[in-house]
């Protein structure tokens, strides 16, 4: 790629070696290159924006301060990590960021070894920087630091909090960056998030402690090594008389400093440097401004989050031409939820801070009292809408549905066991493009198969997802998942009266003479569009959409197992466990002998990519469909 912009010193830094040998007055220019060439490449290769242009001084002055990669930093949630990865030698490639076969969108074991951990999920890194740094304790290595760095919202996670609970007490050489810009990827909620805020915004606590911290940090200072300590001593008492509360961090044995500007690198540089010197846990409150060096970023940190091209010079979105381009599946759930919910008083909304994301933020505006973001809690999300459901509601809780493998127990012990009516709508079901391996949504039809009391469904398309809704909110038929795929569906028309479907049934689609396509969910589509192919070279393949895969329509299988010597199954989902599996397992235990080929998502982690490289690289694109007819004929 070819820069467009002059930098001053980026060019010459390839590693963090390189910038350490710059001077601290140099590294504010060192940062202001990096937030431009931030901006200069997602603006024609859209990626994580906003969190990562908040977080540019804090990779400076990490990777200046500490010996990376000996010593460990964890990005807390990954996508807050660009400039991480610009200043460890992935420079030259950043503009292949997030795409087929470039460099993933979140830190990655093997892509560096400044990547010290996987971080594509959130609130996992103080679990991991406490696992690492208990292996040096056993080491008996006392010099390496293990830093987490927590952002976007992260420390919400319930996770987050039984590390730190852990930590205090072990209490091992470790520090907690909290990068404090006051949002995920919505506007950040709860009680947590009200407490920082009492923190930051507390005028006569923040004077004061900006003059005793000053006073203190001066070289001739009297009070020499205990600096620190006096401050936090005297800041410590201030803080609890002034917000009314205790120190939160200092209540669970961890040692507190901040706030602090989280863009004021040399003040960062310095107190990290004097923070290298005291043992322990340690947290850092940074406070931080999302989408920073982007007036229209700072301004609307939501839309800025991953945004489409921009204008890298006024920031602006460029406008797509969508014609009539069918809606997306994420809006047909969110007009259609506040419908059911005008109809059916019943009717909750859940999502653990994705509103805008699933759209259910179109029912928290419509029916504020009737939806909830709980934050990053995908586990709280699952038994707070089984207790819901326990109090006669009906709620529909939306998770992606890599999400909702973080909250399995939750499905099993407090709904299914229960036979509770949570209707859990999974969004970005099957493969999401340019995420990658953490956001793909490989797993829910095999994982959910496998628990008695659910319902399994996965609409073809838009007017499928509204009567799976419609049916699911009758409450009838105990815990039901609706799995469905980022981004658009199939109809230029989906906003149809509801019908209520047979549960447990599908349905033919076309007839054929030696060949049965069986598939569920979106991929229908593929092998529809395989099928009208053939059929233009008088090949009739027949096809069936399942619609259910549990209860799964045992009288359709015996139709096809019975008429047709070659079943090939599709699904945007793992092959093994899913709906290919089923249909083996059906065909085994009735003694059918039709062949079965299985098209889906193999056993492997699929890499990013654009939706189309991915969906043909597994071979269930409409081309590896009609491949693989054709070698069956």
């Amino acid at each position: 790629m070819t820069s467009t912009l002059t930098y001053h010193h980026l060019p010459q830094i390839d590693s963090p070696e390189d910038l350490r040998a710059l001077s601290v007055e140099q590294l504010g220019a060192v940062c202001d290159d990096i937030r431009r060439f931030i901006i200069e490449v997602i603006s024609s290769n859209s990626g994580h924006l906003g969190a990562s242009l908040g977080a540019v001084e804090i990779a400076v002055a990490l990777h200046y301060v500490f010996n990376t990669p000996d010593d460990r930093v964890i990005w807390d949630v990954g996508h807050q990590a660009y400039a991480h990865k610009i200043l460890t030698g992935r420079k030259s490639d950043f503009h292949n960021n997030r795409k087929y076969k470039g460099i993933s969108g979140f830190p990655k074991m093997t892509e560096s070894a400044y990547d010290a951990f996987g971080t594509g999920h959130a609130s996992t890194a103080i679990s991991a920087a406490l696992g690492m740094a208990i292996a040096d304790v056993l080491d008996g290595n006392t010099d390496r630091h293990n830093i987490a760095v927590v952002g976007d919202g992260s420390m919400t996670g319930g996770m987050a909090f039984e590390a730190m609970n852990h930590a205090g007490e072990l209490k091992p050489n470790m520090l907690i960056i909290l990068n404090d810009n006051g949002i995920s990827i919505d506007k950040g909620v709860g009680a947590f998030k009200e407490y920082l805020l009492s923190i930051t915004t507390s005028t006569t606590y923040n004077r004061f402690k900006n003059k005793v911290w000053n006073y203190m940090m001066r070289r001739k200072s009297r009070y020499g090594k205990n600096t620190i300590a006096i401050t936090r001593q005297l800041t410590r008492g201030l803080k609890s008389s002034v917000t009314g509360f205790s120190n939160l961090f200092e209540a669970l044995n961890w040692r507190y400093f901040g706030p602090v500007d989280g863009h004021d690198i040399k003040t960062m540089v310095n107190i990290l440097q004097a923070m290298k010197k005291i043992p322990g846990t340690k947290i850092l409150h940074l406070v931080t401004k999302k989408g920073k060096g982007l007036t229209l970023a700072e301004e609307n940190p939501i839309s800025y989050h991953a945004p489409d091209k921009f204008d890298m010079t006024t920031g602006c979105i460029l406008e797509k031409t969508t014609g009539d381009m069918p809606a997306k599946y994420q809006d047909v759930f969110g007009h259609t939820i506040v419908e059911l919910a005008r109809q059916n008083p019943k009717i909750i909304g859940i999502t653990p801070a994705m509103p805008t994301g699933c759209s259910l933020n179109i029912m928290m505006q419509e029916l504020p009292d009737r939806a909830f973001d709980v934050g990053i809690a995908e586990q709280h999300a699952v038994t707070f809408s089984a207790g819901l459901a326990a109090a006669g509601k009906i709620p529909f809780c939306n998770i992606y549905s890599s999400f909702m493998q973080r909250s399995y127990d939750q499905v099993i012990h407090d709904v299914a066991l229960q036979k509770l009516p949570v209707v859990f709508c999974l969004d970005r079901a099957g493969l999401v493009g340019e995420d990658g391996p953490t956001h793909h949504g490989a797993f829910d039809l095999a994982y959910f198969r496998s628990i008695p009391n659910i319902t399994i469904a996965a609409p073809m398309n838009e007017v499928e997802l509204r009567n799976m809704m419609f049916t699911a909110q009758t409450g009838k038929h105990g815990a039901f998942s609706i799995r469905y795929p980022r981004g658009r569906g199939v109809l230029s028309e989906w906003k149809q009266p509801f019908e209520e479907l047979p549960v447990g049934k599908g349905r033919k689609l076309r007839d054929g003479d030696k060949i049965a396509i069986v598939s569920i969910g979106h991929p229908g589509n593929f092998a529809a569009a395989a099928c009208e192919e053939l059929e233009q070279k008088n090949i009739a393949v027949a096809h069936y959409d399942m619609r259910f895969l549990k209860p799964i329509d045992e009288e359709l299988l015996h139709e096809i197992c019975k008429k047709y010597t070659t079943i090939i199954t599709v699904e945007d989902g793992t092959i093994i466990g899913g709906l290919g599996s089923a249909v083996m397992e059906f065909s085994v235990k009735n003694e059918y002998h039709a062949k079965i080929f299985r098209l889906g998502i193999p056993d492997e982690f699929i890499e990013q990519g654009t939706l189309n490289q991915l969906h043909k690289d597994c071979g269930f694109d409409k081309e590896g469909i009609i491949k693989i007819i054709n070698l069956c004929l």
